[in-house]
């Protein structure tokens, strides 16, 4: 019987993961703040298109399309910030509140 391809694939597919992850946490905390705030911008899309005058078949297929960038900026962006960049942009976010 023929080995399962997808078994075989597994370390391979491991590997490559890890080393985007690698990547993405090599660049700089402003580009992980860049990264995470272009989610914003396309959640608000995914869910402003519903608006549009076109088939539902559209719609869906542009919410898929929106909602998965929205989602692959926001881990992206908090792959790169990582925990200590996370608690950095949050306290930063809590001084401006205690501010005003």
């Amino acid at each position: 019987m023929p080995a399962n391809s997808c078994e075989d694939n597994k370390p391979h597919m491991k590997q490559f993961l890890l080393s985007i992850k690698r990547w993405l946490q090599g660049l700089s905390f402003r580009t992980g703040v860049i990264v995470l705030a272009l989610c914003v911008p396309c959640y608000i899309l995914s869910f402003a298109q519903m608006a549009l005058p076109i088939s539902t078949e559209a719609k869906g297929a542009l919410w898929v399309i929106l909602f998965g960038m929205a989602k692959t900026f926001q881990y992206g962006g908090l792959t790169i910030l990582g925990v200590e960049g996370y608690k950095r942009v949050k306290s930063s976010l809590k001084r401006k509140k205690n501010a005003e």
